[in-house]
Parts: structure tokens; sequence; C-alpha cells
């Protein structure tokens, strides 16, 4: 006798396109503070996001990956997170980071190549610092998962990867240590429908992300990663069950790339300007906007102002960023290791010899 299982994900929408409700919003829907600020978030991300290509292009910042398209899903994440919990990025969550508050000149640091801008976590100290490589920082959620389950407390981890890094070896064993472990810990596959130019329809022949949850025993969620309240209330049911002792969840947020894969990449070699407006289309700011106006708590002088205040704050930060005395060139090495091994010893005394006597 052949015995059958059978499974399914589920999918969560609130707004249309055009800031609609689709069905009876969740209950966030209430708090008007949250939303507010939410969306004041997500307009000072994306205009963070513009004046770092900016300084990128005029040579003042080194290659950098643009969050056009998940400001929506990030302030979700950043929301939804309690300042307990412990946030494992990837490199495109500068939404997160504003929120967990991390300056705008440390994060332009970042992207400048100087590691001081990895070193300013006071709010939230035991977050990790931004990880470039792929699906490697999954390995490094369930080790902190694992250590918070151990001490018994009421906490959870937030480790967010792209739709490539799902197809990692790194990212399926995570998820398939936080089953067998009971870990709690929420993993975000944040699929923007592009692995640099390998298009979601190439890298996987999975119906969804979400249902890679299934062979870990996680429950797997998608969810329109640009509907604010469908993103938020998915988000805060996981943590809530992740810091109950719960185990972890995989949440799908669907969304699409508006920019290029990072500012050494060309988008228009791979993907058409038709598929680049119908994507703009689903555009979650302005969806929030927009559901924001139809319920009067906005308009347009709100706007003029917020945008305003946003360009201020970012010029503030730039003006802050360039000020920074740059490092030695022995920084180069300096942040390898705790204890530098004998040979880089040697090579950091090299360094540091022809800083001092002025060569180039």
């Amino acid at each position: 006798m052949r015995q059958r299982h059978e499974f399914h994900v589920d999918s969560t929408r609130y707004l249309d396109d055009h800031g609609k409700p689709l069905d009876d919003l969740p209950a966030l829907a209430g708090d008007t503070e949250r939303i507010l600020a939410a969306y004041r978030n997500m307009v000072l991300t994306r205009t963070f996001d513009s004046k770092v290509i900016a300084l990128q292009r005029t040579g003042k910042c080194g290659t950098y990956a643009s969050v056009l398209g998940h400001e929506v899903i990030g302030t979700a994440i950043g929301q939804s997170m309690a300042k307990t919990d412990v946030f494992v990025p990837y490199y495109r969550d500068q939404a997160v980071h504003t929120l967990r508050g991390l300056s705008l000149r440390d994060m332009m640091l970042y992207w400048g190549g100087d590691e001081r801008g990895s070193a300013n976590w006071e709010n939230c100290p035991e977050d990790l610092p931004i990880a470039v490589p792929i699906a490697t920082q999954c390995c490094h959620a369930v080790g902190v998962a694992s250590a918070i389950r151990i001490r018994g407390e009421e906490r959870a981890v937030v480790c967010c990867v792209g739709d490539g890094g799902t197809s990692k070896g790194d990212f399926l064993e995570s998820i398939n240590l936080a089953g067998a472990w009971h870990l709690p810990v929420v993993f975000v596959a944040i699929n923007n429908q592009w692995a640099i130019s390998t298009p979601r329809s190439l890298q996987t022949g999975a119906e969804t992300i979400a249902q890679k949850a299934i062979s870990a025993g996680l429950p797997g969620h998608a969810v329109d990663g640009n509907d604010y309240f469908a993103a938020s209330e998915v988000l805060d049911t996981a943590l809530e069950r992740a810091r109950g002792g719960k185990g972890a969840t995989l949440i799908e947020a669907v969304t699409y790339r508006l920019g290029d894969h990072t500012t050494a990449d060309d988008a228009t070699r791979y993907r058409t300007a038709e598929d680049l407006k119908r994507a703009w289309e689903k555009d979650g700011v302005k969806r929030l906007q927009n559901w924001l106006h139809d319920n009067d708590l906005w308009d347009a002088d709100k706007e003029k102002a917020l945008q305003a205040d946003c360009k201020n704050r970012v010029e503030k930060a730039v003006e802050e960023y360039l000020a920074t005395e740059p490092q030695p060139p022995t920084a180069m090495v300096d942040y390898l290791f705790e204890t530098l091994p004998p040979a880089l010893q040697a090579q950091r005394e090299r360094i540091a010899a022809k800083y001092r006597g002025g060569e180039s």
C-alpha cells in the first residue's frame, strides 16, 4: 500500500498593484504610527540609494548594491524585529539597517571600502555585519539561533538571502539544520527575479522558493514583497512563532530588482525595458503611498516635506562620510584575523614602513 503525502504553500497579498485592498486588512492596518514610520523609512532608503549610486558614479564610493525594489520587505523586517533579536543580513538590506540603528554615514563607509562602517552597531550589537558571499550567512544564522535555543532565551534570528542564494548548499544545509534542531530563525528569501543575470525561471525548477522549506520540515510561506501589510503580518507571525519556541520558518518575499545587480552591472544586457516597466507598475513604495492618500493619512504637502527631510538627512551623511579621515594602508590586513599570522605580520610591517616613508 502506498501512502501519499501532500503539502501546500500559503501565499499572502492584501493590496493590489495600486494600493487598493483586495480583502479585509490585518489588524496592523489600524496602527497609523507604524504605517507612517514605515513609509518614511522606505522614502529615506530610496533617497539614500539614489545618492550612493551617484557617489559611486563620480568615484566617491565603491561598488554598490542597490536596494531599489527591496524597500518594502526590508522595512517590514526592521519593524517586525525586536531589539533583542539578531539580524543576519546579506548585501541588499539597507532598509533594515536604518531601522536597526546603523547610520547612513556608516553604510556609506562600508560601501566606500572602509571597514569602520561595520563597527558601529551600537543599537543592536549582536547583529552580524553585511555578508557579500552568497548564502554563507545562513550558516552563521543557525549558529546564532543554536546559541539562543541552548540558553533558553525568547529571541529570534532573521536571515536574509537572495533567490539565487537558495540554490546554494549553505542555504539548504542551514534550513535542514534549523528544522532538525527546531531553531528560532526566520529565513527571508527575497525573490527579486534575478540571480545577477540568471532569471528566476532558469535559477531553480521549483514552482516557488517557499516550497523548499518542505524538505527541511519547516513551514514555507510566499508573500507579496511589495505589499507592506502582507509582509508585516507574515513576519510578525513567524517571529512570534520563533520566539515562542515553535521553530523556524522560510518566507519567500516576491519582488523585483528595479536597478542593476550592482553598480558594476548593466541589467539592460539581459532584461527588457518592457519587463522593467511592468515591475515599476507594481512598486511597493508607491502602492503604500496610494493607500495612505486613499485613507486621508497623506497629502502632497506632507510628501514634499518628507522628500526634503530625507534629502537633507542624506546630504548631511554624505558630508560626514566625505570628511572622514581615511584609514592607513595597513587597514587592508588589520581586519582579516583576530591575531595576524607571521606571514601577514611581516607584510603589515612593510606596508607600515612604506606609509611612514611617504612613498606612494
